[in-house]
């Protein structure tokens, strides 16, 4: 049987006990998480930044903070938020069960553009979104703000569930994905933009 590149690309590093326990508990509270082909190319990503502090808005049931808290240095301290309490919860569990130390993560439980409002200014080296896509303006200026110079913004499930590509999809939520990637691919004197067709769609900006 030939396996198409997407589903190839999935799986070609396979999730651990820990993140496969993580997702039962996502899907049951109806959380956004990461694709396990996703999760692997963020743990990456991280690795080649040498980050030593991270965001991610939207914090699901913790499988993209475990990718990520892989590839990060292990120094590094990861800062998630979420305006869900049971996310949080979830993700506590997934990282005491991964044995992660309580030093090396941040579970915020806050109206999420509030609290990214308050991070210092140049201080991440890597930035992920995970959350409502009518809070991208605010997420991306916040973004270029705490961002250090060389790195990373992620629109993580760009793609809006196959929508965005479709002109005729017209909803508030793919209008947002659409609107943002269309201003950061031409917003050339901050960004250098890219984006990778894993999972749900990655969209990559690196700060100038």
């Amino acid at each position: 049987m030939i396996i198409d590149p997407h589903t190839y690309a999935e799986g070609f590093i396979q999730e651990d006990e820990v993140k496969k326990s993580a997702r039962a508990r996502g899907e049951e509270i109806g959380a956004i998480d990461t694709t396990c082909g996703t999760g692997a190319y963020l743990k990456h990503l991280a690795h080649i930044l040498s980050a030593q502090s991270v965001v991610e808005i939207g914090t699901g049931s913790g499988i993209g903070a475990l990718w990520v808290l892989e590839g990060m240095l292990a120094s590094g301290t990861l800062t998630s938020i979420d305006d869900e309490m049971e996310h949080s919860n979830a993700a506590k569990l997934a990282f005491q069960s991964a044995d992660i130390a309580a030093a090396r993560f941040r579970l915020i439980t806050n109206p999420v553009m509030d609290v990214m409002t308050k991070l210092a200014d140049r201080a991440y080296d890597l930035v992920i979104f995970r959350h409502n896509p009518e809070d991208l303006p605010v997420a991306i200026h916040e973004a270029h703000r705490i961002l250090r110079s060389g790195g990373v913004f992620v629109i993580d499930n760009f793609f809006g569930g196959e929508k965005v590509s479709d002109p005729a999809q017209r909803d508030p939520k793919t209008v947002a994905l659409r609107e943002a990637g269309k201003s950061m691919k031409n917003e050339t004197d901050l960004w250098v933009t890219s984006l990778i067709p894993i999972g749900d769609g990655l969209l990559l900006a690196t700060k100038l």
